[in-house]
């Protein structure tokens, strides 16, 4: 007999097992996304500096690029810039290869090197300051200086507290727009979070002699974005 109830209750079980996905598809849901922002100032910029040099052999090509980027190191070093703050982001050595119509061919031209420094700077003050001495120093190159904050950790929270608050607003609304209200909620899943950068600005600084006017970089607000996707129980007035 205690063998029999035991296949019982297996079969029940599996019933149910079965018959659950339906009865929680049936479910009157309410399906929303909503999206938190919050804009902060930014307190850190990072720029690329490019040190280069084309010359007719591999060697000399890499040892004209060695000098700039010892140079542009040092520049740095003056601004206030450790060599951590400073890292290399990356390096080629490549052939340079041009087309000869006389030939019906491509023929070398030469070598050229490339020295790229990832430079961070922790107080946006002297940015300018930063920026012209790198220049100064016999850079071919300022890249795409982007600003961030310090504090993202903390406005991600911020962020994704106003997302989830800003889904249940938008739940109810429609909720009760639908004659009835929302009771507990049943998933929510956070998106992609978006960090814009604005503005992202492209600057290309050839090697000159000094300015006597000083780079003035005036970065604009930012937004931390969380954008969250939510199903909130629907029920219906009257019902329980």
């Amino acid at each position: 007999m205690k063998k029999k109830l035991l296949v019982c209750t297996l079969c029940l079980s599996a019933v149910w097992s079965t018959l659950s996905p339906a009865v929680y598809a049936e479910e009157s849901q309410v399906v929303v996304s909503a999206t938190g922002r919050v804009s902060v100032k930014p307190d850190m910029a990072k720029f690329g500096v490019v040190a280069k040099s084309d010359a007719i052999t591999a060697d000399k090509a890499a040892a004209e690029t060695a000098e700039k980027y010892r140079a542009v190191q040092k520049s740095l070093r003056t601004a206030g810039i450790s060599l951590e703050d400073s890292p290399t982001q990356s390096y080629t050595v490549a052939p340079q290869w041009e087309w000869d119509p006389s030939k019906g061919k491509s023929v070398l031209k030469g070598y050229s090197a490339r020295h790229t420094i990832m430079v961070k700077v922790s107080n946006l003050e002297k940015i300018g300051r930063v920026i012209d001495a790198v220049v100064q120093g016999g850079a071919d190159e300022v890249q795409s200086i982007s600003f961030s904050s310090s504090h993202y950790d903390a406005l991600r929270k911020e962020a994704l507290a106003q997302a989830v608050e800003n889904a249940r607003g938008d739940a109810g609304i429609m909720a009760k727009a639908a004659g009835g209200r929302i009771g507990q909620l049943i998933e929510v899943s956070v998106s992609q979070p978006a960090y814009r950068d604005r503005p992202q600005i492209e600057a290309m600084a050839m090697r000159a002699a000094p300015s006597p006017v000083p780079t003035d970089i005036a970065p604009a607000e930012q937004d931390v974005v969380v954008t969250i996707n939510s199903r909130w129980r629907f029920i219906l007035s009257g019902s329980r």
